[in-house]
């Protein structure tokens, strides 16, 4: 079985990622593509879309969420993602008792005798108007119907688990700050969302496998378990593995992959690119060595974003007063340190509406 080195396997997920190459895709097939974007930073997914697409304008990713093309909601690892509406739609079921469980797993001393199936009951008729609704608005609306736990805990369980909710626009719309008001996914997409299917080999699970691998692999099925947060999907694996090919890392683990995906030879050239904060081309793995130091770990979880330099994580960055500011993780050569420049000057003219580009870059540890 071929072995692929690290840096084989970076290059290939910048491949996936996108961001070996910019691509000239529109926005709705760039971000199905991607499986989606994690999202619950709001403006986040804005500034992953503009390193892996040329000529990225905001207004395109505004109006696929207002046009209901794009929508926000609870997916994998029951946070927010950027999905399409068919992703969205073919995805939520497969995705329900994974939801639940990881609330019961914050909140199972709140909902001990809870018939959550009628909870959810209640909450579909209280949204069943149609009427946009805060948590807060839900929890009230379905605490005065029946008895149990109310509070974040009611909350948390009615939006990120037992109701198929959407965020709406204001919220997620390029430079707007708007709270987050829901809506069930069937009145706010116009149809219920798939049911799940009684096929044992799981035919959404073979597709979330092969969609996967084709933006995140050559992969594992423990990496396929963190993306998405179901538990291995091993029904559908098995059903989808003669189709795939197989190799090794550098620590043994057998890794699966569409034989026809890009892997690119790992002497090839990676651009410097600025990723947001929880990028999945970083969460997307339970191995993350392939793009990130061990030592840098938990910047992927601590909500920094972060700068590649030859395909890895090597700096932090952030915006102040129109200004990119970037924080070296290592010692730059000059190379290196004028080719994060460059790109610093090119995301800070994207985010100044090109009236100029500003970058500050601290001096690198030693």
């Amino acid at each position: 079985m071929t072995l692929l080195t690290a840096r084989a396997l970076n290059r290939a997920t910048l491949a996936r990622q996108l961001l070996l190459d910019r691509a000239d895709l529109p926005v709705a097939d760039a971000v199905r593509h991607l499986c989606g974007l994690q999202a619950q930073e709001p403006q986040e997914p804005f500034f992953g879309l503009w390193s892996r697409l040329r000529a990225f304008d905001p207004a395109a990713l505004d109006d696929r969420l207002t046009g209901r093309h794009l929508v926000r909601t609870h997916l994998m690892r029951r946070t927010v993602h950027l999905v399409t509406s068919a992703d969205a739609l073919a995805w939520r079921a497969r995705h329900d008792a994974m939801l639940r469980q990881r609330v019961l797993g914050v909140y199972r001393r709140d909902f001990t005798g809870v018939d959550l199936d009628r909870l959810a009951a209640a909450g579909r008729e209280v949204m069943a108007d149609g009427e946009p609704r805060s948590m807060s608005e839900l929890v009230r609306a379905v605490a005065e119907r029946r008895p149990g736990p109310t509070g974040r805990a009611l909350g948390e369980m009615l939006i990120g688990a037992l109701l198929p909710v959407a965020q709406l626009p204001p919220r997620g719309l390029w430079r707007t700050k708007a709270g987050v008001r829901n809506a069930l996914l069937s009145s706010w997409l116009g149809r219920e969302i798939d049911p799940l299917s009684p096929d044992a080999s799981d035919p959404v699970g073979q597709a979330l496998v092969r969609r996967y691998l084709a933006a995140f692999g050559p992969a594992a099925s423990a990496d396929l378990r963190a993306w998405c947060g179901l538990a291995g999907l091993p029904a559908a694996v098995a059903a989808v593995r003669e189709e795939l090919v197989t190799f090794r890392d550098e620590r043994g683990r057998e890794l699966l992959d569409l034989p026809g995906a890009p892997r690119p030879d790992p002497g090839t050239p990676a651009p410097v690119r600025f990723l947001p904060a929880f990028d999945n081309a970083i969460l997307g793995y339970h191995d993350r060595g392939r793009i990130i130091d061990d030592a840098h770990r938990g910047l992927s979880v601590a909500g920094e974003r972060v700068v590649l330099v030859d395909g890895r994580v090597a700096a932090t960055w952030s915006v102040d007063a129109g200004t990119v500011s970037v924080t070296p993780l290592h010692r730059f050569s000059r190379a290196d340190r004028d080719a994060v420049a460059e790109e610093g000057r090119a995301l800070a003219s994207f985010l100044s509406d090109g009236a100029g580009g500003r970058v500050r870059i601290a001096v690198s540890p030693r």
